[in-house]
């Protein structure tokens, strides 16, 4: 079973893979990369430090980088254990594969720009749904950086998707400790 599953990863990889044009390669080369989203980065902390101030706004900081460097660590421990190379890194699908000059080295399970991005989303949603209805906009972004590593061929969809649900659970339990840990620290429920 586990086999089927793995070969209908593969098949739909190569699928969504190969709908990818050269026209559009730089605009998804440009949304891989962690820096192009620096100004999403910086308007949400604008927004926390507009909603929060300046004290819950540098604690809220503090706990979104345990969150971030949670989910990266996690995400690695998890990619070495599994040990599954990267599609565009493996002999047998490289011919059936666009190719990109962009090829990181390291493992595929699961992806850590989708779990970490949905990490993020998950966490900023919760922590803002309350402030501004827009801030579920900021669902859009996890789906386009993951669909970006399979358009890359750099991870199989079930790598973007485990790391969706993964980031989703990761981000949901940071919330609820950060909102703990905020009663704890300010006095008063985080609402």
């Amino acid at each position: 079973m586990v086999e089927s599953i793995l070969q209908k990863d593969r098949e739909l990889l190569i699928f969504l893979n190969n709908l990818g044009s050269e026209q559009y390669d730089g605009f998804w080369l440009t949304i891989t990369n962690q820096f192009t989203w620096a100004p999403l980065f910086a308007f949400i902390l604008f927004l926390i430090f507009k909603y929060l101030g300046f004290k819950k706004g540098i604690f809220t900081f503090l706990f979104l980088v345990l969150l971030v460097a949670f989910s990266d660590q996690f995400t690695n421990l998890v990619k070495n254990y599994s040990e599954r190379l990267r599609p565009c890194n493996t002999e047998s699908l490289q011919q059936l594969l666009r190719t990109f000059s962009y090829k990181p080295g390291g493992y595929s399970f699961w992806s850590g720009h989708a779990s970490l991005s949905s990490a993020f989303t998950v966490f900023i949603v919760f922590l803002l749904r309350n402030r501004t209805k827009l801030i579920y906009l900021l669902f859009i972004f996890p789906v386009i950086f993951g669909y970006s590593r399979i358009y890359l061929g750099v991870h199989y969809p079930v790598d973007v998707t485990s790391g969706y649900l993964t980031g989703a659970l990761i981000g949901t339990v940071f919330y609820l400790l950060y909102k703990l840990l905020f009663k704890a620290v300010f006095k008063e429920e985080y609402s």
